[in-house]
């Protein structure tokens, strides 16, 4: 059974970033060794400040594609609970 999680990252620039992975520490370094997203390649270095668990895949990135839709300041929000 994998175990599927939701991360927002916070960048060097201090913009937000959102993504899956079912190996957090695995994708974390990747993002940090500038073999992950694009997005965050040119932002390096990154720190994780949330992830939630999610059932399977589907519904991690169903839940990626809410979080996306969320504002700055709801993400932020998400964050601080």
């Amino acid at each position: 059974m994998n175990n599927w999680v939701v991360y927002i990252l916070r960048c060097k620039d201090n913009s937000l970033y959102t993504g899956v992975t079912n190996h957090m520490e695995k994708r974390l370094k990747a993002h940090n060794d500038g073999k992950g997203a694009k997005y965050t390649k040119a932002r390096r270095p990154v720190v994780m400040v949330y992830s939630e668990s999610a059932q399977n895949r589907s519904e991690a990135q169903k839940r990626e594609a809410a979080i996306k839709k969320l504002s700055r300041t709801e993400k932020l929000g998400l964050i601080a609970s």
